[in-house]
């Protein structure tokens, strides 16, 4: 369904030629998948897909290696643009210091790629295939005009949880063993955004989960609150049964805070969220899904929360 929408999308605009941004983790991993099944459908040529790789201040070896080795098998076009000196000049150009480590140090990073993405589109004539999932637009995980922009999000109504099963499914059943082996090592790496630098062991130390929390948690309560419509006090009942083993109460609780704060302090980044398909029963879109006021408040959810 991905793949087809995308070739309905290159069939519609013209475009013979489509740019992905791989930076080695799971979602631009099924993003770039998604747009080489999208070209053999169409019997375009694979080297139509130019996949850019973007190392940055927090790039790890492993991610880098994996984002090349899953390009050249694949067959696609592979383009190295490195992000460190443009990002370093456009510190100096707004006065923000290197050691700078808020908000605006990440986002440089991931809004230098996005223009470095569009810009290329613009010079092949070609579209941004978008790689942010439907778990990341849920809780706002995402630099807006950053990567939470593209020019068609593939995985817009993909869950994280289901992004990792469909990229499983793509080790299990590939037949170059050398694609098999960095697909499954890209499943085995921890989620990051990698904006800020590695540990001194050159591993990751930017890790999503521990900082918004589990995503098959995360996964659970969008599909409980907005496929079914329940309230905080069912939805934590429901996870308590559904997790019991792995998660206690006060870990649900916690994380169920998060959602709900994050849900609605993030909705602008939704209202202007690119076109992509729906695949499943739950999606975002402001345009057919969810409409909802940028400034809705959680004040009724989080005080419901208060009393659990």
């Amino acid at each position: 369904m991905q793949a087809h929408g995308l070739a309905q999308r290159l069939r519609h605009t013209g475009c013979k030629r489509a740019v992905v941004g791989i930076s080695g983790g799971l979602d631009s991993t099924l993003a770039l998948l998604v747009a080489v099944r999208a070209f053999d459908f169409l019997g375009l040529e694979r080297t139509g897909i130019v996949g850019i790789t973007m190392p940055g201040f927090g790039t790890t070896d492993r991610t880098y290696r994996n984002a090349l080795e899953l390009m050249r098998r694949l067959g696609v076009t592979v383009r190295e643009i490195p992000i460190r000196d443009a990002c370093i000049q456009h510190m100096k150009d707004i006065g923000m210091s290197p050691d700078d480590r808020t908000a605006a140090y990440e986002n440089a990073q991931a809004r230098e790629r996005t223009q470095i993405l569009m810009d290329v589109a613009n010079m092949e004539n070609g579209l941004v295939v978008g790689t942010g999932d439907l778990s990341e637009l849920a809780l706002g995980w995402a630099t807006y005009n950053g990567d939470q922009m593209s020019m068609y999000g593939v995985n817009a109504s993909v869950p994280k949880t289901l992004v990792r099963h469909l990229v499983r499914r793509a080790a299990e059943t590939e037949t170059d063993d050398t694609a098999r082996a960095t697909l499954l090592d890209i499943l085995d790496t921890p989620v990051s955004p990698e904006l800020l630098p590695a540990d001194k062991q050159g591993a990751i130390a930017q890790k999503t989960e521990d900082l918004v929390g589990p995503y098959e948690l995360h996964d659970f309560f969008l599909y409980n609150f907005l496929r079914l419509g329940y309230g905080p006090a069912k939805i934590l009942f429901l996870a308590e049964t559904a997790f019991r083993g792995s998660y206690d109460r006060t870990a649900i609780h916690k994380w169920l805070c998060v959602f709900f704060r994050r849900f609605f302090a993030q909705q602008f980044k939704r209202s202007a969220m690119p076109d992509g398909p729906k695949v499943g029963s739950v999606a975002l879109s402001p345009r057919g899904d969810w409409r909802m006021p940028s400034d809705a408040s959680a004040a009724s959810w989080l005080k419901e929360l208060e009393t659990l």
